[in-house]
């Protein structure tokens, strides 16, 4: 199995609207992180009436960049992805200086009981839009219009949009250029990752605009690709379980070599993901009972 994954790690400055098409503006939120890359996408679709697509966190200087970028214009419609604050914050106070209905995703909702607890923080519990958005709901503009594609994994609510009229896809978290995705459970899920990733891999889309990094510009291949990297991880943590590693935190540190410390809370949540998975498909079992962060897991065949 080889792993078919080149990352895109061209740096975006934050500021100004960049032209991408006829119909596509991006501008990068100054809210850089090693989970933001160098900051949130916000993109402006349309000419004279516009979409805006993850207005991003709070943040008065990027809501002034968005409302710059679009002088002359109305904005007509603000569109959401999914709910992490690095996403739908902004939608409020775009909304407030513009009055423009707020449409997407549906509001994030709580998984009240967990093995390991609350491990998932990061969504806006604020965000409720005007207009929910599912699976072929088409959002008609002027001149365009954005067809919902619903691609659970990253986030339970997580849509990417489609730009028909340019063969192009907005695609969120999902699927980004500069790094995979985190799978962070009770709300991320490795089994309708993978499944959202073969959703996607059976589209006919060019061109890729993600939620962070330089877009997608092989989409095809590239998602091959993150499905084969999440194949070998998982294969990687079998092996580890078959020469007797039993925890997530030594499995982390023995799969990521030379790993940002900083990314190993991530790392582990991901690797959760794949444990909840391997264990609800009866390859591995876990002396909790179910799959949390302190657990010990066995190989099924050597399990009780």
């Amino acid at each position: 199995m080889t792993d078919d994954l080149a990352h895109d790690r061209t740096p975006l400055p934050s500021g100004g609207a960049a032209r991408l098409s006829p119909l596509v503006r991006r501008l990068v939120a100054p809210n850089p992180s090693p989970f933001t890359f160098t900051g949130t996408c916000t993109y402006l679709v349309g000419a004279g009436e516009l979409a805006v697509i993850d207005p991003g966190p709070e943040s008065e200087a990027h809501l002034a960049a968005i409302l710059h970028a679009a002088q002359g214009e109305r904005i007509a419609h603000i569109v959401v992805t999914h709910t992490h604050r690095d996403h739908s914050p902004g939608a409020r106070a775009l909304q407030a200086a513009t009055g423009a209905p707020i449409h997407g995703c549906a509001a994030h909702v709580e998984i009240a009981h967990h093995a390991s607890g609350r491990l998932d923080a990061s969504h806006d519990l604020d965000y409720a839009p005007d207009v929910e958005m599912r699976e072929g709901d088409v959002l008609h503009g002027a001149g365009y219009a954005l067809t919902a594609v619903h691609t659970p994994g990253h986030a339970s609510n997580h849509l990417c949009f489609a730009l028909e009229d340019e063969n192009a896809l907005f695609s969120g978290d999902h699927v980004m250029a500069w790094s995979t995705t985190i799978v962070a459970p009770p709300d991320g899920r490795m089994r309708d990752y993978m499944a959202s990733l073969d959703k996607l891999a059976a589209r006919h889309e060019a061109i890729y605009y993600p939620g962070h990094g330089a877009p997608v510009t092989n989409p095809k291949r590239y998602v091959r690709g993150l499905a084969s990297h999440r194949r070998m991880r998982e294969t990687a943590i079998l092996e580890r379980l078959a020469a007797g590693d039993a925890e997530i935190s030594t499995i982390v540190d023995r799969i990521y070599m030379g790993l940002d410390p900083r990314l190993k809370p991530a790392a582990s949540l991901s690797v959760l993901a794949h444990m909840e998975d391997l264990c609800e498909r009866g390859a591995i079992v876990s002396d909790a009972g179910a799959a949390t962060l302190d657990a010990r897991y066995t190989p099924a065949a050597h399990g009780a």
